[in-house]
């Protein structure tokens, strides 16, 4: 297991799945499948009291989703389970315990009355609020003597007084942090539970973690990481740190703020393919000015030193257009799939969908932005006869009279109703009138929509509409003028 790089994404079922924590999770998985190693799932639970139901089955659906597949983890076992972090609860209390034998740890007993006089009078005076170290140093008889007596008791770590701890960080670089800045930190509370500190040193090293990647917000607590496991006499991991996705220069992205999540942006229309390429450059710069990577190049091109030390600012500009070449590129029917729900929301007549679908998938960059363009579809907006202005057509409300004019019996006739054969015929008419093809159809199309722009000129509008409907709406437009 020791020369096999083995990744972990672990994950705490609180809610929906931000967009930073999706972003760590491909990071990890990269990681692993780049190095030809194992990417474990591990369910982080022990905060029971910000559990959200179902909040599991989203992490589970969002990984499936973008294809991050894990070699390990709850639902599929492994050599190393169980991989929820409640079920391994038996475990942590030997441990902590062991430190304690080492020396590595105590027992303290302070109430929580005298820890809160304790940081309130720290406050008073100015200072971070921190243990005093107060059961530090109990003697042995005595520790056993309130242990009898059965005194509630948590399990803290001893940091040495004196010194620096140091770790070099792949990001980061070398960093030290005097000990004498560090906290006594709680292992074990009360309760007999572990800390999510102390469960999670603990849980690497039981499952062979060798690169531990994740926000930078953890750096600070890296040293106590570090000396716990020195205490253990365990392998201390590879730290891969990524810098926090922000909103602005000033705030952080947070689902509390009401800043979108992963499920929010595939429900507006954001392709999970696509999301997952903007995440990998959301604080990541490859070689060269590709940015389009399907999954297999990004496990390629992988090389976690890319990773910048700034924080990455969303983007959503930058998210919309990587998006658009991602539709774009879809095949027609897989558009016409995923395009048909929000088509949905705004038409309810029939109309020929395919030729719809040929004409926005160049036009949209969300799938989102397909209802606001179909608003014509289920009855003809109002307009202002100013609309058939148009320069570049050489149109008036005028000469719009005289094309629809002309229009209407050649579309009467029209007996094979497809957009080919109405094009030609339309074509035929103009060639016939020595006008231009925009001077005759672009009136056409503001007369079946109400709207200078549309999916699709004039021709294929009718195409969709149907002969009947297309009649009635250019009588009820002439009519208009």
């Amino acid at each position: 297991m020791a020369n096999t790089v083995r990744t972990r994404f672990a994950p705490s079922p609180t809610g929906y799945m931000h967009v930073g924590n999706l972003r760590t999770a491909l990071y990890t998985y990269l990681q692993a499948r780049h190095n030809g190693g194992t990417f474990i799932l591990r369910i982080e639970d022990t905060d029971q009291g910000r559990l959200v139901e179902g909040a599991t089955d989203i992490i589970y659906n969002t990984l499936k989703a973008t294809g991050l597949t894990w070699d390990e983890g709850p639902d599929i076992g492994g050599p190393v389970g169980p991989y929820v972090q409640s079920e391994r609860m038996g475990m942590f209390k030997q441990y902590a315990e062991e430190l304690v034998r080492k020396g590595e740890a105590y027992y303290c007993f302070c109430t929580n009355e005298r820890l809160e006089a304790l940081h309130e009078s720290q406050r008073a005076a100015g200072e971070m609020t921190h243990y005093d170290g107060h059961c530090r140093n109990l003697s042995q008889e005595e520790v056993q003597a309130r242990l009898a007596a059965g005194e509630p008791y948590v399990i803290r770590q001893k940091i040495p007084t004196e010194g620096k701890t140091a770790f070099d960080d792949l990001v980061f670089g070398h960093i030290e942090v005097d000990n004498s800045e560090l906290d006594d930190q709680i292992l074990l509370k009360s309760d007999g539970m572990p800390t999510y500190n102390f469960a999670n040193v603990v849980d690497d090293h039981l499952m062979g973690i060798t690169h531990v990647i994740r926000g930078s917000e953890y750096l600070s607590s890296t040293p106590k990481y570090n000396l716990l496991y020195k205490a253990f006499g365990w392998e201390i991991p590879t730290y891969i740190h990524c810098p926090p996705v922000m909103k602005d220069a000033q705030h952080k992205l947070s689902k509390r703020n009401g800043d979108a999540s992963y499920q929010d942006l595939v429900a507006k229309g954001y392709l999970p393919a696509a999301v997952l390429n903007y995440l990998l450059l959301l604080g990541w710069a490859p070689e060269g000015e590709q940015e389009i990577f399907n999954l297999e190049e990004m496990i390629r091109i992988w090389d976690p030193t890319r990773i910048s030390k700034s924080p990455a600012i969303f983007d959503p500009l930058k998210l919309r257009a990587i998006n658009a070449a991602y539709i774009r590129a879809l095949p027609a029917e897989e558009f016409r799939r995923l395009a048909d729900p929000f088509i949905d929301q705004a038409v309810h007549r029939d109309i020929d969908r395919d030729l719809l679908c040929a004409n926005l998938q160049p036009r949209c960059e969300v799938l989102e932005d397909i209802p606001p363009q179909l608003d014509f579809f289920d009855a003809v907006l109002p307009f202002d006869a100013e609309l058939y202005r148009n320069k570049k057509q050489k149109t008036t409300p005028e000469s719009a009279k005289e094309a629809l004019e002309a229009l209407l019996p050649v579309l009467e006739a029209e007996a094979d109703w497809n957009r080919d054969a109405i094009f030609a015929a339309c074509r035929t008419k103009a060639e016939a009138m020595e006008k231009k093809n925009g001077w005759l159809l672009y009136p056409l199309g503001i007369a079946l929509s109400g709207k200078s722009r549309t999916p699709g000129g004039g021709t294929d509008l009718a195409a969709m509409l149907g002969k009947e409907e297309t009649l009635a709406r250019l009588r009820a437009a002439l009519a208009a003028l």
